[in-house]
């Protein structure tokens, strides 16, 4: 009985050894385990602040890259204002001083509503005007400019002006041979109006023909 006793706490002594032997174990492999998290936590932590320090560089380059862009739309700008200046100092230089303008008014001239084609009345001042130039053997550059009143859509009225100023410098050329290379046609729309718009009188007076008459 005693022997028997003997081998049963000898057992229970084995089973706790094995027991201890086996926590112990799983300890040590829970460590292990946590100190492998820990260094791929590190190495995440690591790459986040690589991308983030990556970033915040692309934003320094991108935000340089747009400065040096504004500064040659600022340099182009001054560039394009320099050569608009100096094609118009050239073109004025071209014409010479300005002597006279004749102005064809509609109450005169009589365009029809929306239209460019010359009336027998803007022939004749046309006609009045040619010999005006020749009794005064002056003038050797033209500028024809069409002007609207502010009824209807700009574009319209751009297109509109420059029709008549061109239909005059037609009527110049065929009618009296003034070379094209000593006449140009362009159009102010309703921008330069002589008169207010919001009268009949003011806005039949702000659709007329001017001709600039340079020496």
């Amino acid at each position: 009985m005693r022997k028997k006793h003997v081998f049963y706490l000898a057992g229970i002594v084995a089973v706790i050894g094995m027991i201890s032997w086996t926590g112990c174990a799983t300890k040590k492999y829970v460590q292990t385990e946590l100190v492998t998290l820990d260094q791929k936590v590190e190495g995440v932590e690591g790459g986040v602040e690589e991308n983030q320090k990556r970033l915040r560089e692309h934003d320094e380059q991108l935000a340089t890259i747009g400065s040096v862009i504004k500064e040659h739309e600022a340099e182009l700008a001054t560039v394009d204002g320099k050569i608009d200046s100096k094609f118009e100092e050239a073109k004025k230089y071209a014409r010479g001083n300005l002597i006279f303008k004749e102005t064809l008014r509609n109450s005169e001239a009589k365009f029809k509503f929306d239209s460019y084609e010359l009336s027998d009345e803007a022939k004749a001042l046309l006609d009045t005007f040619v010999q005006k130039l020749i009794e005064q053997d002056q003038g050797r550059y033209l500028e024809i400019q069409g002007h609207t009143d502010s009824t209807g859509e700009e574009e319209w009225n751009l297109l509109l002006g420059k029709k008549r100023a061109e239909a005059v410098m037609k009527h110049l050329y065929k009618q009296h041979h003034i070379p094209l290379h000593r006449m140009e046609a362009i159009s102010f729309g309703s921008s330069a109006p002589v008169a207010d718009n919001s009268s009949r009188e003011g806005r039949a007076q702000n659709r007329r023909v001017e001709i600039l008459v340079y020496e």
